[in-house]
């Protein structure tokens, strides 16, 4: 038994020294560390209200506890369908188009052998993506406004008349999507830029042995390559997928869409932060963790596919 504890104490004590001597890289982590712990581990505790009738003058203590009441009460609602058919759908189209278009986008700037070109391509590509969601949408309305907008300047000039783009519910996803390629392809490029940085040149030179021109080189060569980092970003895709950027639905949001812009975060923010009476804070916590759930289960559906059917997988 003695042995036992003398091997525990010095392999503790082994842990201990090599955490000092690494000890500045541990004081880099600790800002880190303590902004995980206070905004992101703390907060999880006030998902209890999700179960109460909460009361900011009670406060979490002093509340009812109603058990999964919102829950029910949020399925249950004929409006939960229509919401979950909205947030679906764009989650989709987002997939559809902003997930592959930087995959595309990195393989053809790959192929550019001009460094100066390359650089200017990318250094353009990646700006929109520090433009705020509330410029990128005034733009947006100013080129599509029905009065001396651009595009229905052009219209008119055709000879077709004047479309209110921002106030017709079925162009809503495809300007919604629009703005999150433009915004997102040249930022989620660089992941897969940096992938194809790490391929060994020799893959290359075989190829060119091979008689492989450019595409044959892409598809064969490069794809294969980097199609673990594609993998996992796909999961990761997937656990977004009722996830939504809320700052541009709710800067494009005005009533006459809302048959097609309403989707679940846009309904938990109305609820939490009604404008008329007291805010629902523990319906829209509700509605909150229920998507974190799902969210959570299909990342790791997602993942238990893609280790079974491929090598890649996120955990």
């Amino acid at each position: 038994m003695s042995s036992i504890v003398k091997r525990a104490t010095s392999k503790n004590s082994g842990l201990l020294k090599r955490m000092w001597d690494a000890k500045i890289l541990y004081l880099i982590l600790l800002p880190g560390l303590i902004h995980l712990i206070l905004f992101k581990l703390l907060p999880l505790f006030g998902l209890v209200i999700a179960f109460q009738d909460y009361s900011i003058f009670k406060g979490i203590m002093g509340s009812k506890w109603i058990g999964f009441e919102h829950f029910s009460k949020f399925m249950s609602d004929p409006y939960f369908w229509k919401l979950v058919r909205n947030t679906l759908l764009l989650a989709f189209f987002n997939l559809l188009f902003v997930f592959p278009i930087p995959i595309i986008f990195a393989l053809f700037v790959n192929e550019v052998r001009l460094s100066a070109v390359k650089r200017f391509v990318q250094t353009l590509s990646f700006f929109p993506y520090f433009i705020s969601s509330a410029v990128i949408v005034s733009i947006l309305y100013k080129v599509l406004s029905p009065q001396g907008g651009l595009v229905n300047q052009m219209l008119n000039f055709a000879g077709f008349e004047s479309i209110f783009f921002m106030a017709d519910p079925g162009w809503f996803r495809p300007l919604y999507v629009m703005l999150n390629v433009w915004q997102l392809f040249g930022y989620s490029a660089i992941i897969y830029m940096a992938a194809m940085t790490s391929i060994d040149p020799h893959l290359y030179e075989a190829a060119d042995i091979d008689g492989a021109n450019r595409f044959k080189k892409i598809i064969n060569v490069t794809l294969p390559s980097i199609s673990s980092t594609i993998v996992v970003m796909f999961i990761l895709a997937i656990g977004q997928i009722l996830t939504v950027d809320l700052d541009k639905i709710l800067l494009m949001y005005n009533p006459s869409i809302y048959d097609t812009a309403d989707v679940i975060q846009s309904y938990v923010y109305r609820q939490a932060f009604a404008s008329d009476g007291f805010p629902n804070y523990s319906f829209g916590a509700a509605v909150g963790l229920m998507q974190s759930v799902i969210a959570f289960v299909l990342v790791m559906m997602a993942n238990k596919v893609s280790k079974k059917y491929s090598e890649s997988r996120l955990f």
